[in-house]
């Protein structure tokens, strides 16, 4: 049986990682820390398969689960030189020999990741979760590999029991609104499970007229719900039955991913003329953005009534890379952020409903220069705002800083929406929200230092960050 590596240097994460380098700081981020270290995960937005959690099958080898779905992984591997199709994007379950190459291609090229939180990521997962006690290089690719496809076989490291070893209390999907939700349902049921995984309401593919596939996407909604949408008012009505649907399986938000956060209504007999071009492929690019903004204006009416937290990811170029997009297909790492504005594009929305007491309107960005200028302001006002972490290219230790000090200056505290690790690698999880809980503890500290704040509110603020906003912001 293969044993944990024993090869110099060795892998071994520091107890003090991320907290602040002065010492009478970081005593009291250490406090901090030791206060929400052990709380549950609450994860409402997020990418991992439920279907996997219903099998239970053993993760296939370490490629699969640490290197292939990981676009944070691929993407800057990828920019070194390694071609995707090497690293198995693309082309579902590997043979052990292709999955070998694959974590062997990220060993030896283990020096790109220095000072990316995707290796940090990757170190808490080995050492943490696997014990891996050596550096993957080159050199000890082979050995690693090994000694975790021998964990992998254990009962120990199925999907389920790591679900409870990394405590999640709530781990939300992000589902097609034609998705049966089978595997949602069938958890529910299963006597044998009794963690909590719902779904997610994610219709972008459904407002995006100017897709080629929107027709047959539209069609298909309208098969699902039992509503024509040949028409404007049928589609939006199937669009209502389906978030019905949702929340009667336990959806509690609706996330919506645009290149911009426009939100312009349209007249209705404009929305339904141009629902009918855009149907007969006659719709001009200008008039299918307007439909979509509507739309997105129609959605947040919507979360009026039904109640399902409004969540908002917007400014990326999908798929800018189009010979990658069309080889290798979406989500493969080449989607690429975009300047973004806020304040003028969400005002029709927020005219109409940005006091409605049943709204909550999460905003996430990858423009760092809208933190302070737009969206701390927005819900420094706005009952129904809040600002959401930073993800993707900003969930990285130093832009969450970044992102901490420059709303909670305008919106404080309570107007966040706790730690979102929005990822497809379910073993980074863990490692992700103890990233979130180690920078709040160090952001904590240095205003307890600075006595901007009482130590006893210090910790209140770092618990109510891991569990009471989540709770609030996602009604919980």
């Amino acid at each position: 049986m293969p044993t944990t590596p024993s090869k110099t240097p060795v892998l071994a994460p520091h107890p003090d990682r991320l907290l602040p380098a002065d010492p009478a700081v970081r005593d009291i981020a250490r406090r901090l820390y030791r206060t929400v270290r052990e709380l549950p995960i609450i994860s409402p937005h997020g990418h991992v398969d439920p279907q996997m959690l219903l099998d239970d099958v053993p993760f296939r080898d370490p490629a699969q689960l640490f290197v292939t779905p990981d676009h944070y992984v691929t993407r800057l591997l990828h920019a070194s030189g390694v071609p995707l199709e090497a690293l198995g994007v693309g082309q579902g379950p590997l043979s052990e020999a292709a999955a070998r190459e694959a974590w062997r291609l990220l060993c030896s090229h283990w020096q790109v990741f220095r000072g990316t939180p995707v290796r940090y990521w990757l170190e808490s997962e080995l050492a943490e979760i696997f014990g891996v006690e050596v550096r993957p290089s080159a050199e000890t690719a082979d050995e690693i590999y090994d000694h975790l496809a021998e964990r992998l076989t254990q009962d120990a490291y199925r999907p389920r029991a790591l679900f409870t070893r990394f405590d999640i209390a709530l781990l939300a999907t992000t589902d097609d609104p034609c998705d049966d939700l089978s595997a949602h349902a069938a958890l529910v049921a299963d006597p044998t499970w009794s963690g909590r995984v719902i779904p997610t309401f994610r219709p972008d593919r459904y407002l995006e007229a100017a897709d080629a596939g929107w027709p047959a996407a539209i069609a298909r909604l309208g098969e699902v719900s039992g509503i024509d949408t040949g028409t404007y008012p049928g589609w939006v009505a199937a669009m209502e039955a389906r978030r019905r649907y949702f929340v009667e399986h336990g959806a509690v938000s609706a996330d919506h991913a645009h290149t911009d956060a426009g939100t312009e209504p349209l007249e209705p007999a404009q929305a339904d003329r141009v629902h009918r071009a855009a149907l007969s492929g006659t719709a001009t690019p200008l008039e299918a953005v307007a439909l979509r903004r509507h739309m997105l204006l129609e959605m947040a009416r919507m979360s009026t009534q039904d109640g399902l937290t409004m969540t908002l990811h917007v400014g990326v170029r999908r798929g800018h890379h189009g010979p990658s997009a069309a080889r290798f297909g979406p989500d493969t790492g080449h989607d690429i952020p975009l300047r973004t504005d806020f304040t003028d594009p969400l005002r029709p929305l927020l005219e109409r409903y940005g006091t409605h007491p049943n709204l909550h309107l999460v905003l996430f960005t990858l423009d760092e220069t809208a933190f302070s200028r737009e969206l701390a302001p927005l819900a420094g006002f706005y009952p129904s705002v809040y600002i959401g972490a930073p993800w993707w290219f900003l969930d990285a230790p130093d832009a969450v800083r970044r992102w901490r000090s420059a709303v909670t200056e305008t919106a404080g505290f309570s107007r966040t929406s706790g730690f979102i690790d929005d990822t497809r690698a379910f073993c980074s999880i863990p490692a992700r929200h103890d990233m979130a809980r180690r920078l709040d503890s160090g952001h904590l500290a240095q205003l307890v230092a600075e006595h901007r704040l009482d130590e006893d509110e210090a910790h209140a603020a770092a618990v109510d960050l891991v569990t009471g906003r989540p709770t609030k912001v996602f009604k919980l």
